[in-house]
This record gives C-alpha cells, structure tokens and sequence, in this order.
C-alpha cells in the first residue's frame, strides 16, 4: 500500500537521511552480486523446504551473515512502499582433496582446463522472509570460481531487492542452502512504528497515547491477532487529535494488537501488539481460556489467543488422587485452540480426563462426559502390553505406580489380581483403546466392595449378639446406667445449638463493636459462636489462615455454617481477588481472618460447594445489596437488622422455633444492634452520615 511521504518522515526521523532512501522503480524483485561472483534470481517464488543437515562432499559455498538495508521500492515518483533489501554474505565450507568426481563436489568442470580448481563452485541459496500477513521464499543460484575459493573465507555476497514490509512490522529472514549443509541462519528485525502512538502502564491501568495534531482525523482498532485463525476485532473508533485512551490490566492478552491509521485514502495501517511478553496478559489468557469436552469423543480448548500448551490424557480415581498420565498420550505438539479434536478412544468413562499444561505446569482439566456418565467410578484401569508370540503381561493402574496382576504386592489390584483377571477374560471389562502393542481396559470393583461390606456387616451383627448376651447377664448394672442418663436429661442438660463462624473484614472499632454486639445476641438464640474477637490469643499463636482453617472444618463438620458479614472494605477484598488472587492474597491485618479465607471460600463459591454452607449479610445503611459480588449471590444473602427473622431462621435450620418466638427472637437481636450500628453511621465519613457526598455504600 502506498506510504504518505508525511508518515515516512514521521517513522524515519527528520534527518537527511529520510530524503536519501534509495528509490527501486517497478515492481520486479532483482539480484546483484559482488565482484568474483555470478548469480541468477528465479522467477517467482518457491516452497520454503529446509530438508536435513547433510554432510558436504567437498567445499561448498554456504551464506555466513545476512544483512539489511532500508529502500523505497516506487510505481510513481511519490508513490512508493517501504521496501527491505537483503545482503547475503557467503563463504567456501569444508577443505579442498584430490578431487576424482567434479559433479560429486558441486563444482562444475571447465572442459578446456584440467585442474579442479578452474572449475566453479556452485550453490543455491534460498532467502526466506516472514513479515505478517506475508511469507516468501526466492532462489538464488550463486557462482565462483574455485581458483578464488579459500576454505573459511568470505568470497563476496549477492544482494536481493526487495521484500515490501509495513511501517511498524516485525520482519523475519532466514537463509540457507539447498542441500543443508549448516544450520540456517537468521535474523529477527523491527521496522520504524509511527512515533505517535505509544503504550505506558499506571498501576493496574494501561494507557494508549496518541500524540497527533488537533486537527488530525485517525481510525483506531483494538483486535485479537489469532494466529490459527482470522483476526478478531474487538473495538474500534474514529478519533480526532490527541488522545489518551486507559485499558483495564484485565482486558490485555499477549495477541490484543493495536492499528492505528489516519483517515485519508490509501494510508498506510501502523499495528503494535505490544503485550506478547507481558506476564498479566499470559495469566489473563489462561484465565479467559476454557476445556470443553464434546460427544462422542471430541475435545476443544477455547481461548482468545493462541496457546503454548500440551494436551494429555489421564485416568482420574476416585479420592482425591492425582490424576495419572496415559497411554496413548495425545499429541504433543502445541494444542490448537478454538479447534475440536478427536481423543483416541473406542469407549467412554467418566474416569477418563483431559489435562492442558503450559511449561510442565498443569494449567486446565476436565473429566469426560461428567454430566452424562455421572460420577467418577470405582473401577481398576488394567493397561495390556503385548508382545511377540501372542504374550501378554497385564498390570493395574494404581496411586503407587502400575501393579502387575498376580504378584505379592500388598495394594488392593495385587490382592484381587486373579478376580480382575478372570473378570477380563470373561468380557466383564470395558475396553477402552487399544493398538498393536498396547489397550486399556477398565474393570468394575462393584462387587468386590459389596463383598468387603457383607463382610463388615457380619462383624457388626456379630458384635451386636455379643452386646445383647453382655446385657442379659449384665441386665442389673444397664438398668442403673439407663437410670443415671435418665436423671441428667431431667437435669436440664441443654442441647446444644448450631454451629455459626462469623467472617468479617476489620475495617475500624466501630464496625469490629457492630460485629461483637451481633455474635453476642446469636449466642443467647442459643447458637455456638465463633469469631476472631473473642479468639484473639488463639489467632496470634496460629496466624489467621490457620486459625480460619481449624475453624470452618469445625463449624461444617458440625453441620453450622460460615457467615460472611460484607462491608465496603470486604467488598474490596472481594473484588481484589476476584481480579487477581495473587495480589490479595496476603492479610491485610494480624488478626484479618477475613482476608486470610478468601483462598478457601472463594474456590467453594467457584466450584459450586458454597449453598448449605454458607449465608451472606450486610447492615442496613453500610452497604447497598447491588454492592455484594455476585458470585456470593448464590447463597442467600440477608440485610441486618431489616431481615433478622429469616437471617435467624436459616441459621438455626431445622432447630428453629415456630415463626411467632422467631419474631421475638429477632426484636432481641434488632435491640442489641441499634446502638452500636447508630453509632456507626453517624461517625465521620460513614455512609450516610452528615457532609458524605461521595460514597453510595459500594
């Protein structure tokens, strides 16, 4: 596309030299040599095929340094393109011998000289470029005489005009022989970018500025260069004079480029992605990218830009346990996103995962068909290899390695290894790939655990006749224990209420008087509290993460549940870990177990664990509900006091007292709050207080 003689001056600097680029009229690509060397160009392009490294016969001619240059290629006198002429330096490779076969040595015998060394020496060089949307290959072929050839000496360079690039592109060149004989060389290199358009980083914000004129008209284009694919635009405006444009550190990926053009006819477009190396944009990718597994067998890795990644297959046990490598291993080449890909498999189980990892770093997994086949199986994975003469070993996959069956391993397949075999022979097993040297297979353990529970069951009955003749014998001594427990029940021994664990954020005193008058009026619902005010001997000594961990596996295993009280500086918290874990993750106080929690309660919100478990709340006047993120909206989330009957009703589940006491419980509760939440409303700087006119409670 033409370029602006204004826009070239812009990108090339305002010296002298901007107006002494060489100028190439036509548009015919032409080669010239250096003095001592003949060569040829080929008409039109070829394929860029390397082929392997092969041994020299004899000295060849081989490029040794390749070199750029700047030109102008023009179809009129200011109609021209930005253009790049390439050097190629060459030298002979390998030593002279006595010389029997000239053809052998690539040298070309001169019929009226007998010596070898009045032959030529002949190559062809293959000069490859890459500047995106654009790849060329040309041929050169190259001559010598062989009377100026020293072996490791330069004999000269030929000159190719041109290859047309983009103001701002990344241009890549690589050169080598046809046959290799050495490693191709390389060159990487950055054309001028219009200096008006630029990138700097503020904190957590990114801002594009565009230094231009007031009364420059431009087009700007933010896009995902997709390599695998089509370029996906994702904004695009046209803007007048200066402007300073400010991008989310969430919205940047290592492929979202940026063209910038003036809107004039036939402008040049100026694209930068300057985020490839970036290390928020490659964690936001791995964050935007999702594992989709599609009937019957198929798979896709969806993503926004392309992915430097590996694709395995895995056998998922039921436990806990890593999941474990399989055979066959899917293809180790790079995954091709937005792409759907067909596992090796000739049948389904829900055991079976896919796992994606970036740098030996698992990244991504997902289990097969989890929705349509149910839950993970108790099954034993039996890996066949087979051998010559019909052999066959089997083993069965287990956490500790691969077991062979019939062996005196102590692990369940051992023990069961003559079952699982017979189970296999008798076509109980499902198989699930197979090849010529190799299959799995998987076998159901249904059986054998019912087997284990009968044999539990008869231990329990047994154990239950021995306590029934126990007590006909001891029939005297039960009776007066049965009349002891009786007597303490009379005795007002009071049930104990459930579990609750109070999580809040320790903004100031105020709040921190708020959430100590609230757990107090819980405890007399009754309700077994617990929160870090009146734990804080115990939160020094631990930390708060330990102490948050020891309390929430208390509190659920007791069947309670895990208050979240949100606040505006909660809801910062929140929406800081929601954004990016690793910048949250440290407490922001000694004794801040709310921040400490989030690494264990957001992923049970994530992974959909949190209903049951958790409740929500917020007080009347602090917070507006919209305020509370809405991945916590999938609990109920209460506002405090104006909601207290249900808020008490959830807590205390299916011990709560028939509506009319929940009410009366709930007036305790309200008065115990109202001193302490009108206090804090009317300090300085509270929402809703007198002169507060910036903040809405979010």
């Amino acid at each position: 596309m033409p370029v602006p003689w204004f826009l070239l001056s812009l990108a090339l600097g305002r010296s002298p030299m901007v107006l002494s680029l060489e100028k190439l009229m036509g548009p015919q690509d032409t080669a010239r040599c250096s003095p001592g060397l003949s060569c040829h160009l080929w008409d039109g392009d070829v394929l860029c095929l390397p082929g392997s490294i092969v041994s020299a016969p004899g000295p060849v001619l081989v490029p040794t340094r390749l070199q750029t240059e700047l030109v102008l290629r023009c179809h009129q006198e200011t109609d021209c393109d930005l253009c790049v002429r390439v050097a190629i330096h060459l030298a002979v490779h390998g030593h002279w011998e006595e010389l029997k076969d000239e053809d052998k040595f690539g040298i070309a015998a001169d019929p009226e000289l007998e010596e070898p060394r009045n032959a030529f020496l002949q190559a062809q060089v293959v000069l490859s470029f890459q500047a995106y949307p654009t790849a060329r290959c040309v041929l050169l072929e190259v001559q010598v005489r062989a009377a100026l050839a020293q072996p490791g000496q330069s004999v000269g360079s030929v000159v190719f005009d041109c290859f047309e690039a983009a103001l701002g592109a990344e241009v890549r060149l690589w050169s080598y022989t046809q046959p290799r004989y050495q490693k191709e060389l390389n060159l990487t290199q950055q054309l001028p970018a219009l200096p008006w358009l630029s990138v700097s980083a503020d904190g957590d914000d990114v801002h594009l500025v565009l230094d231009v004129s007031e009364e420059q008209h431009f087009g700007l284009s933010l896009y995902w260069n997709q390599v695998q694919g089509p370029t996906k635009p994702w904004w695009h405006s046209n803007l007048t004079g200066p402007q300073n444009i400010t991008l989310n550190h969430t919205d940047l990926f290592p492929c979202l480029c940026i063209q910038v053009w003036p809107l004039e006819p036939d402008s040049v477009r100026t694209s930068l992605c300057p985020f490839r190396e970036d290390p928020r944009a490659h964690r936001n990718l791995w964050h935007a990218a999702r594992l989709r597994l599609l009937p019957p067998r198929g798979w896709q890795l969806n993503a926004p830009c392309s992915l430097l990644a590996e694709a395995t297959l895995c056998w998922q046990a039921p436990g806990g346990v890593p999941c474990q490598s399989l055979v066959p291993p899917l293809s180790r080449a790079n995954v091709t996103v937005n792409k759907t890909l067909e596992l090796p498999l000739l049948n389904a189980h829900p055991n079976l995962c896919v796992q994606v990892s970036s740098w030996e770093k698992l990244q991504l997994q997902e289990c097969l068909w989890a929705d349509s086949l149910g839950a993970l199986k108790d099954d034993m994975l039996l890996v066949e290899t087979r051998g010559p003469q019909d052999n066959r070993s089997l083993c069965a996959l287990e956490p500790s390695g691969c077991t062979p069956l019939l062996s005196r391993a102590s692990t369940r397949a051992a023990r069961l290894g003559e079952q699982l075999l017979q189970d296999l022979q008798s076509g109980q097993c499902l198989q699930l790939w197979e090849d010529d040297l190799r299959a799995l297979w998987a076998c159901p353990m249904d059986k054998y655990v019912h087997q284990r529970w009968a044999l539990v069951w008869l231990a329990c009955l047994l154990l239950a006749s021995v306590l029934f003749l126990l007590f006909l014998f001891k029939k005297d001594h039960v009776k007066g224990w049965l009349r002891l427990l009786k007597e303490d029940l009379r005795a007002g021994a009071a049930p104990r209420g459930r579990a609750a664990l109070l999580l809040y954020s320790a903004e100031d005193s105020g709040f921190e008087r708020l959430v100590g008058a609230l757990a107090s009026a819980l405890c007399q619902l009754p309700l077994r509290v617990a929160v870090d005010l009146w734990s804080r001997r115990e939160l020094s000594a631990q930390g708060p993460l330990a102490w948050f961990h020891a309390q929430r596996r208390q509190t659920l295993q007791d069947g309670g549940v895990v208050v979240l009280l949100f606040s505006p500086g909660a809801v910062a918290l929140c929406h800081e870990w929601l954004q990016d874990g690793a910048a949250a993750s440290a407490p922001h106080g000694p004794h801040d177990a709310f921040a400490a929690s989030l690494s264990c309660v957001l992923p049970d919100f994530l992974q959909g664990r949190a209903p049951g478990r958790y409740v929500g709340a917020y007080f009347d006047g602090l917070l507006h509900s919209e305020a509370v993120p809405a991945l916590f909206r999938s609990v109920p989330v209460f506002s405090l006091p104006s909601q207290l009957p249900d808020f008490l009703g959830t807590l205390q589940g299916p011990a709560a007292p028939r509506p009319g006491r929940l009410g009366e419980k709930a007036k305790q509760v309200s008065r115990a709050l109202q001193p302490a939440l009108a206090q804090l409303l009317q300090a300085p700087g509270a929402p809703g207080a007198p002169g507060d006119c910036t903040r809405d409670g979010t």
